[in-house]
Parts: structure tokens; sequence; C-alpha cells
């Protein structure tokens, strides 16, 4: 049996693996404790998905490049969105560590967008202030500021705004000379057309979160 994957018992227990750090331990998790059934609706609701169609193939967590880093591989991470485990999952670093490859979505014989639904899980514990990887987090909002003020990625001001913010002041510092010279990056943002059409996406999106609480 694969130690880095989580595994089914009866009584309505998982036994979650945790691969970091390398002393891996099994933790219980009760499923009929506690189920959130207003956040497995939010979140159908929000991904147009319907995660009840999931049968626990394992084809998504097979397929995901990112298993091993995971403190929940994928498939978990569905079972536990059936369960209505809101508090567990978005604790969990896997929704933050998702690369949305879409390879789950590929993946799954029930045509489940699952990438969708990480991105959503993701989006909800950005809302509800659930951070699990705060580096993730801190890259997330350097490239959106980057974007609402550039309407494009300005690189150097998504590298300096990561760097401050996450604290890893010279993190690939030694990058630097070797795409400068190769010209690959700018010092100043570029100025584009339709600037002012990529703020207005901002714009909506926040009124429509502001209108949604």
């Amino acid at each position: 049996m694969n130690k880095n994957l989580l595994n089914f018992f009866g009584g309505g227990v998982i036994l979650k693996t945790f691969v970091y750090p390398k002393e891996s331990y099994m933790e219980p998790i009760n499923l009929t404790e506690k189920t959130d059934w207003r956040f497995i609706d939010q979140v159908k609701k929000e991904s147009g998905q319907d995660p009840a169609l999931c049968y626990q193939c394992g084809n998504c967590t097979a397929g995901c490049p990112y298993t091993k880093y995971f403190d929940f591989p994928v498939s978990q991470v569905m079972r536990l969105l059936q369960a209505g485990q809101k508090e567990t999952i978005l604790n969990s670093r896997s929704i933050w560590l998702c690369a949305t490859c879409e390879a789950c979505t590929t993946r799954c014989p029930c045509e489940i967008d699952i990438a969708h639904i990480m991105d959503v899980l993701r989006i909800i514990a950005r809302r509800e202030n659930y951070v699990a990887e705060k580096d993730v987090k801190t890259f997330y909002d350097a490239f959106l500021a980057s974007m609402k003020h550039h309407g494009r990625v300005f690189e150097v001001g998504i590298l300096m705004g990561y760097n401050l913010k996450s604290g890893h002041l010279l993190a690939d510092a030694d990058l630097g000379p070797k795409i400068l010279g190769k010209g690959k990056i700018h010092f100043l943002p570029t100025r584009i057309k339709g600037r002012d059409k990529v703020l207005e996406i901002f714009r909506k999106s926040q009124k429509k979160r502001k209108n949604s609480v």
C-alpha cells in the first residue's frame, strides 16, 4: 500500500498521511463528527461541478505530479469535500500547491473538472483567510497586483513585490544576470492598449464579491 496515499476504512474514518516532514504519521479524521452541508453546496455552486459524482477511482491522484508534496492527495480532497470537512480542506496545503495542470480533470472518468474545484477551494480559502502556504498567496497577490496596475505581467515588479513581502530578499538573484543578458526582462513596465479593460475586470470582480457577502 502506498504510504503517501490516504487510506479508507469503515466507521467513517479517514487516516491522513503527512509526508512532510519526513517523519510521517497517521492522524484519524472522523467523517461523522462534523459535516458542513452548506460548504458542499457552496463549492458545488461556485464550481458548477458535482463532487458527489466522484467514486474514488484514484485516477486523479495517480496522474497528479504534485501528490508527493500534498498533505492530502487530490482524490482525498474530493472525498473530504463529499463529507463536508470544510476546516480540514481549507487548512490543507494541497489546495495551495496545486499547479492547475488539469491532469486530474483529463483523467477523471466522470468528467468532473477537479482542477476547477481545487481553484474554487483556494478562492474560498483566500476569502475566508485560511492560508496554509503564505508564500504561494504572496506570489498570487504580487501577480494580480501587476495585472491590475499594468494590464499584463511586469516580471521585475512581481519579483520585487514577492521578495519584499515574503522576506526572501535574494531569492533567484543568481538568475538575474543570465536573464538580463538575454533581454528577457525589462526594468520598466510595458504600456499596453486596453489596460483600462483589464482594470474593469478587477472592479467587476470586487463588486461581485461585495454583493455576495
